[in-house]
């Protein structure tokens, strides 16, 4: 088995070639980014034999085109999280840094983690992913706006300082903005312009909303019925997910989310510790389910209890729930990517 380690750039592609103990075997670099420059690299490839295995950084914007064109001509491609390469550019007997030296490391990467996830051809997820990645900047775009214009109303009148988490809501602009019409100068036109922007951005923040719920309705009813688990929430899971069936069991999946702890003992004293590795959004939505059904979900804080009875404490036994929370979350993605299949072949039939 071949491994081609691929440094992808936006106008360049550098692939080395090494064989299963690391000895590189050969080298190339793309003179653009195309189609017919990707169909050039499988075709110099070809020289290594047919048991091959194309590993590329996971950086989405850059090997996008690359990925596609070599999944629909029948390659396999694994993703390598970019966390991977300093670890693996340390241990290699190579100094400095240049595209060969990061495609080589891509490479020995991909060989020392050989249960690394597959690529597969953009789907839905990856439409959904687009559409939940456009609304947290509009989130973020709009929580600008807002401190700017508490800081130009605190100018204007020190005592008016609205309560928190209200200026999403239009009848508090509404009031804001007939309050600065008595107001003249430049601070309260700009204050009032940041006004209109908080609106509009809350208007289309909440028609993606909409759509999001829609769509993740039709793709993850299952998932949706975790408790803990809503819209939002499942449809960073499916898109920072990509097509589960890319993870061969759940215990892949923990590795890939970054719930599966981390064992740092010697001796007698077996102790593990939080993983900081693996994909940091769906760490951070399965943290958002466990704290929520902490909150109000019976099963989870009995969880909770019996782990810190065991004598873990409160942030361990949290850890553990995340970890048995990555397995649900795992089975209901399985169960709807089955549900999806059968009945796209009812449909065909």
């Amino acid at each position: 088995m071949v491994t081609l380690g691929i440094d992808a750039h936006k106008r360049t592609h550098t692939v080395v070639a090494v064989d299963q103990v690391g000895r590189e075997l050969g080298e190339i670099t793309t003179k653009a980014t195309t189609s017919e420059q990707h169909t050039k690299l499988r075709v110099w490839a070809e020289q290594f034999g047919p048991e091959r295995v194309w590993a590329v950084e996971d950086c989405r914007h850059l090997s996008r085109r690359l990925e596609a064109d070599l999944l629909r001509s029948g390659e396999l491609v694994r993703r390598v999280p970019p966390k991977l390469m300093a670890n693996t550019r340390k241990s290699a007997r190579t100094y400095g840094k240049s595209d060969p030296i990061d495609a080589y490391a891509v490479a020995r990467a991909a060989l020392t983690y050989p249960d690394l996830p597959t690529a597969r051809l953009d789907g839905p997820s990856r439409e959904l992913r687009l559409l939940v990645d456009h609304r947290d900047n509009l989130v973020a775009q709009r929580t600008k706006a807002i401190n700017r214009l508490r800081w130009h109303l605190h100018e204007l009148d020190p005592t008016w300082d609205p309560e928190p988490r209200v200026l999403t809501r239009f009848t508090r602009l509404d009031a804001i903005a007939q309050r600065l019409e008595r107001f003249d100068g430049p601070v309260a036109r700009i204050a009032a312009e940041l006004v209109e922007d908080c609106r509009n951005l809350t208007r289309r923040e909440k028609d993606l909303e909409r759509e999001i719920t829609v769509l993740v309705t039709q793709l993850a009813p299952t998932l949706l019925e975790i408790p803990g688990v809503a819209a939002l929430t499942a449809a960073k899971i499916i898109g920072e997910t990509a097509d589960i069936t890319r993870f061969r069991n759940k215990d892949a999946y923990a590795r890939h989310n970054g719930t599966a702890p981390l064992p740092v003992w010697s001796s007698n004293h077996p102790r593990h510790r939080l993983s900081r590795t693996g994909n940091r959004q769906l760490n951070a939505a399965i943290h958002r389910i466990a704290v929520t059904q902490l909150r109000c979900h019976q099963p989870a804080r009995d969880y909770r209890d019996r782990r810190i009875a065991m004598g873990n404490t409160k942030k361990e036994s949290i850890r553990a729930l995340k970890r048995r929370l990555s397995d649900v979350v795992y089975r209901a993605l399985v169960a709807d990517a089955t549900n999806a299949s059968t009945t796209n072949i009812s449909i065909a039939a």
